[in-house]
C-alpha cells in the first residue's frame, strides 16, 4: 500500500480509538433538524472540513453513500432523511473507525426515538474500489478525504463514485483547496497529507478533476478560511492559505460544449426590452438577476452588450439557474 495511505490509515485509526477535537477543525456549523439528537462523542469525532449534507439533495427517500465514515455524525444526518434499512452505506477502509462509528450509532439509536441502526449499512472498503454496484445510489459524498489522495488515486476515487451513482446523481464534497504553491516537501510528507493539509489543489485543478471523471454540472456551494501553513510552524517560505470548499457534482450527460460550473456568477439585464434571450436557452427577463454557469457567462460576455451586466463569483451556488 502506498506509503501516505498507511499513513492516513494509522492515523485515523488512534482517532477512533481517541477522540482527537483538533484533528479537523470543521468551519461550517453542525446542521440541527427538528427531532435530530447528535451525540456529544459524534460532535468530538467530526473529522471533516465542511458539511456534505444539503436537504435540497435529500428528497423522496434517496438510497445514499459515504465515504470515511469518521465518528458517524453525517452518516445519522444523512439517515434522517433515508429511513429504510440500509439506506445508508457507510464505506471506510480503518476498522477501528468503523467499530467507533457503529458504537456511536448505536447510542443515536438510544437518543433517537426515529433512528433505527439497521438504517446504516457499514461496510469495510477503499474508495478507491468501492465496495458498492453500479448505478445503485442517488447521492454520494465525502468530506475531507479526497484531498488526502494523489492526483492518480484522486482520478480513481472520482471514477468509482461516478460508476455508483445513478444517472443524475448527486456527489457532495467537501475538502480544503489553495491557491498558494504548496511546497513539494509538503505535497510528499505522508503525514500532512493525512491530516488534511498538504494534498489541497487549487480550485480550477480540483473541479477539472471533477469535471474529467465526467460529471456535467458541478456546484459551488461554499468557500470559506480553512487553516494556514505559516514559516516556522511549517516547512515552507511563503506563508499557504488554505480554504474548505463545498461542491456538488451532478452525473448529467457531458454537454458537447463542456460542463456547466456554477461558482455564483449571475447575470442582469437591463435594456429597452422586457427580457433578452440569446437563443441558446438562456431568457434574462428584466432587471431579474439569473444565476449562470461560467460557460454562459462567458458566452454572453463575447457578445459585447452594453445593457447586460455579468457578476462576479461569490463561490455561493444555491440553485436556480440557467442550466
Amino acid at each position: 500500500m502506498n506509503n501516505y495511505l498507511d499513513t492516513t490509515i494509522d492515523v485515523y485509526a488512534k482517532a477512533a480509538q481517541t477522540p482527537d477535537v483538533g484533528l479537523c477543525c470543521t468551519t461550517s456549523p453542525i446542521w440541527q433538524f427538528p427531532g435530530l439528537k447528535i451525540p456529544k462523542i459524534m460532535q468530538e469525532m467530526n473529522y471533516g472540513c465542511g458539511s456534505t449534507v444539503h436537504p435540497r439533495d435529500l428528497v423522496n427517500n434517496p438510497k445514499i453513500l459515504y465515504v470515511g465514515v469518521g465518528g458517524g455524525m453525517e452518516v445519522l444526518q444523512f439517515s434522517y432523511f433515508s429511513r429504510q434499512e440500509s439506506g445508508v452505506i457507510g464505506v471506510d477502509i480503518v476498522e477501528d473507525m468503523l467499530a467507533a462509528c457503529d458504537q456511536n450509532l448505536q447510542v443515536a439509536e438510544k437518543e433517537n426515538d426515529w433512528f433505527q441502526r439497521s438504517f446504516v449499512d457499514l461496510r469495510k472498503g477503499t474508495a478507491l474500489n468501492l465496495p458498492v454496484e453500479d448505478n445503485s445510489i442517488d447521492v454520494a459524498a465525502q468530506n475531507c478525504l479526497f484531498n488526502i489522495f494523489t492526483h492518480e488515486d484522486l482520478k480513481l476515487a472520482l471514477a468509482e463514485m461516478h460508476r455508483v451513482l445513478k444517472p443524475h446523481g448527486r456527489l457532495v464534497l467537501s475538502d480544503p483547496i489553495t491557491e498558494d504553491p504548496m511546497p513539494e516537501n509538503l505535497k510528499n510528507d505522508p503525514k500532512l497529507r493525512a491530516l488534511c493539509l498538504s494534498g489541497s489543489l487549487p480550485l480550477k485543478d480540483y473541479i477539472k478533476m471533477i469535471t474529467d471523471a465526467g460529471f456535467g454540472t458541478v456546484e459551488i456551494r461554499a468557500k470559506r478560511p480553512y487553516r494556514v501553513l505559516a514559516p516556522g510552524q511549517y516547512d515552507t517560505e511563503n506563508m499557504i492559505v488554505l480554504e474548505s470548499v463545498e461542491v456538488c457534482a451532478i452525473k448529467d450527460p457531458m454537454p458537447t460544449d463542456g460542463p456547466c460550473v456554477f461558482t455564483g456568477k449571475a447575470a442582469v439585464y437591463f435594456g429597452e426590452e422586457d427580457y433578452f434571450d440569446d437563443k441558446n436557452g438562456h431568457v434574462l427577463m428584466h432587471n431579474q438577476p439569473l444565476a449562470i454557469c461560467d460557460k454562459t457567462a462567458g458566452a454572453i460576455q463575447v457578445l459585447g452588450r452594453k445593457d447586460i451586466l455579468i457578476t462576479d463569483s461569490t463561490y455561493f451556488y444555491d440553485g436556480g439557474g440557467c442550466c
